[in-house]
């Protein structure tokens, strides 16, 4: 069951089992008026699920060897761990903790979050073809396993990043409905990479949103067919 209360015209983005509605409901002027929806259709997510499940762990298997090849390089290269962990949130705002592959030199910090630019000299060379591969992005199917993401839905942020765009984006928490993605509708639409100003992110984040609104099986089966052209195609990023 879904209760909310509204005390003017709103539109509501309800989230139940991944079947998405927005309703536009009126109330008088000081009236407060009640929505009630029944959660229906349970296996939509079950289906969403078993997905990430099928094809994460047969991803993992089938990449195993190369994922230990790409960790070790990692390590030769530079000194640090393979894998990079950070907190980001997750499906209602919990967080969970991320896995990517290090691309950076390890260096000291005062725990602020400074974004990846072009030609950061905190990049490593490998970490440069890692990322412009989002090969680095590879140990999140640990993630999609384990049930902290999907494999389709909207990027997780640093939690900086969640904290100040949801200040000045009108509705960005609506992007936390569901679980983040390995790939996402903004990310086949070429909007990846580093958000260098407003613009940018409100782009990424209306993606995002119309991917909750419009979410179906078919459309995460698009997203992820599509994904590769968008990753290594004559447009790529």
């Amino acid at each position: 069951m879904h209760f909310r209360t509204v005390s003017d015209t709103e539109t509501i983005l309800l989230n139940d089992q991944f079947q998405h509605r927005e309703l536009a409901i009126s109330a008088e002027p000081g009236v407060r008026a009640l929505l009630h929806v029944r959660a229906h259709k349970a296996n939509n997510a079950f289906s969403k699920r078993s997905l990430d499940i099928i094809v994460s762990g047969a991803l993992l298997a089938f990449l195993a060897p190369g994922l230990l090849l790409i960790g070790l390089l990692i390590r030769l290269e530079s000194d640090g761990p393979a894998v990079f962990h950070q907190k980001r949130f997750g499906r209602n705002g919990k967080v969970f903790t991320l896995m990517k592959f290090r691309s950076m030199k390890v260096q000291e910090s005062d725990g602020a979050f400074i974004q990846a630019r072009s030609a950061d000299p905190r990049v490593t060379t490998l970490g440069r073809w890692l990322r412009r591969t989002s090969i680095d992005e590879l140990p999140q199917l640990f993630n999609v396993l384990m049930g902290d993401m999907s494999l389709v839905g909207p990027r997780p942020h640093a939690l900086a990043m969640d904290q100040h765009y949801a200040r000045i984006i009108p509705r960005y928490s609506d992007r936390l409905l569901v679980r983040p993605g390995l790939t996402g509708l903004a990310q086949i639409s070429g909007l990846r990479g580093p958000t260098n100003t407003i613009e940018d992110i409100s782009m990424r984040v209306n993606r995002d949103r119309a991917y909750v609104r419009r979410w179906s099986f078919m459309l995460d089966l698009k997203i992820l067919a599509r994904t590769p052209l968008a990753l290594f195609g004559p447009n790529a990023l």
